[in-house]
């Protein structure tokens, strides 16, 4: 019996090298995909932590060879600048705060390279995500083995026809069984230190990547609070995002957070720690696993990627969004980023929040 082709996307570091020796463990006929999705000139001014870094890419090609399978690295520059950098910097320059891994996940990894994948004869990509995914009649997300590491709130938005098509061999392990099966396979990565959150950033300067990208100067505007009273100054709307405490500039007698971003009057708006909580909010663009959920259900909603689960009540709105209502008021609500819907470990559904209501 032919053995199944699988692609996995190979960033260098240890959970998608894990992944790969585990599928051919398991008898699977493996192969490595690593995506380039910047020139060499600016992943060379750059760390080991960066994208597609020259040391990833060779780090990437050892694990294949030490495997003994077949590597490609894959050119999706164009498709990265146009699906992920452009998106990434329109989102903050309209007010809103993006989540680019989601878009990534979605466009790029499986959706480009799946693609890829399909031409080179494979029935599935792989990569080294921690999640899992089940199939009692219809397909479902679930949460990884490791709460600690969990990734399914950043896969939210695969489709029904992708993950018929993912592996996540990783997903029922914790981060240090991969480190350990790592080091047991002789695969001299599972010392390698994490890579950052947004892969493209450096240092977490976003503000200086949208003014380098987009060519953006200083541009002077108003932080007010919610009444309208003035209470400081700051150097571009872009530069900050709801909930955000540190980089305010402003001295007052309690810590304030950013509440509201108003692009058209380049105006920041600040609040205390009651006005940046919120209980209700719209969400758009939605995704379903198995069944769209009619009427009024239960749930509970992740906001962003680091927030612990809360309850809430979800009902339908005007326009094909959702109305979601936390039983307790929670911090920074922000329109650009993602709810994701959960049923214990289960994801069922999720969207982009649009609007907050109170």
């Amino acid at each position: 019996m032919k053995k199944q082709r699988v692609m996995v996307a190979m960033s260098g570091g240890v959970d998608s090298a894990t992944a790969a020796a585990i599928l051919k463990e398991q008898g699977y006929e493996v192969i490595a995909g690593t995506m380039k999705i910047w020139s060499k000139e600016y992943c060379g001014e750059y760390n080991e932590r960066s994208c597609c870094s020259l040391q990833d890419i060779e780090d990437a090609k050892r694990v294949c060879d030490s495997l003994g399978i077949r590597h490609y690295v894959l050119n999706f520059e164009d498709a990265f600048r146009k699906e992920v950098i452009d998106y990434f910097t329109n989102e903050y320059l309209s007010g809103r705060t993006p989540n680019p891994c989601i878009v990534c996940n979605e466009k790029i990894k499986f959706g480009g390279l799946l693609k890829k994948a399909e031409e080179l004869g494979c029935d599935f990509i792989a990569t080294g995500h921690y999640a899992r995914i089940e199939n009692n009649g219809f397909y479902k997300l679930k949460e990884s083995a490791d709460k600690a590491k969990d990734q399914s709130y950043v896969l939210f938005s695969l489709t029904g026809e992708q993950i018929q098509k993912v592996l996540f061999p990783v997903g029922g392990l914790n981060k240090e069984d991969v480190r350990l099966k790592a080091r047991e396979l002789g695969l001299k990565l599972h010392k390698k230190a994490e890579s950052q959150e947004i892969c493209f950033v450096h240092d977490d300067d976003y503000s200086g990547f949208i003014s380098k990208d987009r060519g953006i100067g200083i541009k002077k505007g108003k932080i007010v609070d919610a009444s309208g009273k003035v209470l400081g100054e700051h150097d571009g709307y872009w530069n900050f995002t709801i909930g955000q405490r540190k980089g305010l500039g402003i001295s007052h007698k309690r810590p304030l957070y950013v509440i509201g971003v108003r692009p058209e009057e380049n105006v920041v708006v600040v609040g205390d720690s009651q006005e940046v909580k919120k209980k209700r909010f719209l969400v758009k663009d939605l995704n379903w696993f198995g069944k769209r959920h009619e009427g009024e259900f239960e749930a509970e909603v992740k906001i962003r990627s680091t927030h612990k689960k809360a309850k809430a009540v979800l009902k339908a709105a005007a326009g094909g969004k959702i109305e979601v209502e936390f039983q307790e008021a929670q911090e920074a609500i922000t329109p650009g980023q993602a709810a994701v819907f959960y049923e214990g470990e289960y994801v069922v559904g999720g969207g982009w929040i649009d609007s907050v209501l109170a």
